[in-house]
């Protein structure tokens, strides 16, 4: 059986839930002291997650080498190339003993309607081969996209043109609705990964007649709805607000959000957002670029079951912390620890339809 060698492993901390997912579900004022322990519930569910399904699920791109799969003491298939822990989604490269082996000489498999692939088999019909090198250890590389599945949505564009350093992006309106902190984003072929986000002017002031500090004074009047986006937060003096929809000139916003405190607003007060992303750039094996303003922001999705399970992990990990760990149901013999209803269900329904069962080989 081969061995394999990443020589772009990602340490990339990558998660499969949002910070403000989890602080959605909590209602957790924003602090830095509840975001580092909510980041760290998210990042540890999301490494649990791995070890339950068997499998790692964002894209990254990286080289592996593996031995030639014609062993003595393994089965007589040196055509077949089995992936063992590691599973492809897509190839750029392969290459045996030097020889670059095309598309058009190998298989991806298993056959079904995608990725992930867990072995590639060289098409018989063809004169391709694995080997040929001085020794069959690390005979064969394989550069491409690894992990479960590339799942990207639009998110958005950038609004000012980045050269390959700089980590403070500028986003639009519909970026700053859809993304939040631990965020994977592909700007062209660079992924980058959403590590916080800072407030910038949105252009924009309170107009009509202000805002008194009434919860029920819930329409902001702007110089342009199309300015902004459902779904996204933004700041009025200390008061951040939750955009719940748009109408003309009028943002129809949920009062006092994320933990903030409702105030009156004169009017001419300045409009903030989190559109300026702080990221890592070059992420999951790929290269810090430049690129235009106005380049499109696709985002990568977890699959949905995925993502509840991380939130419904990190939640139950905060709920527990809170408690000193000792949330419990009922008393005396029957008393028992709560890791929060369903979460059991969720674990099983995960991993009936994501984990990666053990392959199993006769003798």
């Amino acid at each position: 059986m081969g061995s394999s060698l990443d020589t772009n492993t990602a340490q990339d901390g990558y998660w499969y839930a949002l910070r403000e997912e989890i602080k959605a579900e909590l209602d957790v004022k924003e602090t830095a002291r509840s975001n580092a322990r909510i980041d760290r519930a998210i990042e540890d569910a999301s490494r649990r997650i791995d070890g339950l399904m068997h499998r790692t699920f964002a894209p990254v791109t990286a080289t592996r080498y593996y031995d030639w799969p014609m062993r003595p003491s393994g089965a007589y298939t040196p055509w077949i190339l089995r992936l063992n822990n590691s599973e492809l989604i897509s190839v750029t490269t392969l290459t045996s003993g030097g020889h670059t082996i095309t598309a058009d000489q190998y298989n991806l498999e298993p056959n079904r309607s995608g990725p992930p692939f867990s072995r590639m088999e060289i098409k018989l019909s063809t004169d391709a081969a694995y080997g040929g090198g001085a020794t069959y250890q690390r005979d064969v590389t394989i550069t491409g996209l690894w992990g479960y599945r590339n799942t990207e949505q639009t998110a958005g564009t950038t609004v000012e043109a980045l050269d390959a350093t700089e980590t403070g992006v500028d986003v639009d309106a519909a970026t700053s609705a859809a993304v939040g902190v631990g965020a994977i984003l592909r700007v062209d072929s660079e992924r980058m990964i959403v590590t916080e986000r800072q407030q910038l002017d949105t252009g924009q002031t309170v107009g009509g007649g202000g805002l008194t500090n009434q919860n029920n004074a819930t329409a902001v009047t702007v110089q342009s709805g199309a300015a902004f986006a459902a779904g996204e937060t933004i700041l009025i003096d200390a008061e951040r607000m939750l955009i719940e929809d748009i109408a003309g000139t009028s943002l129809i916003v949920r009062r006092a959000w994320d933990g903030s405190t409702i105030a009156a607003h004169s009017v001419g007060a300045t409009i903030y957002a989190p559109r300026t992303l702080t990221v890592q750039r070059g992420a999951l094996g790929t290269t810090a670029d430049t690129h235009t303003s106005g380049s499109t922001i696709y985002r990568w999705m977890p699959p949905g079951p995925i993502r509840q399970l991380c939130v419904a992990e990190a939640v139950t990990d905060l709920l527990q912390g809170r408690s000193g760990y000792a949330r419990t149901a009922g008393t005396g013999d029957s008393e028992r620890e709560v890791y929060g209803r369903g979460l059991k269900d969720l674990r099983a329904s995960a991993y009936q339809q994501y984990g990666r069962k053990a392959r199993t080989r006769s003798v």
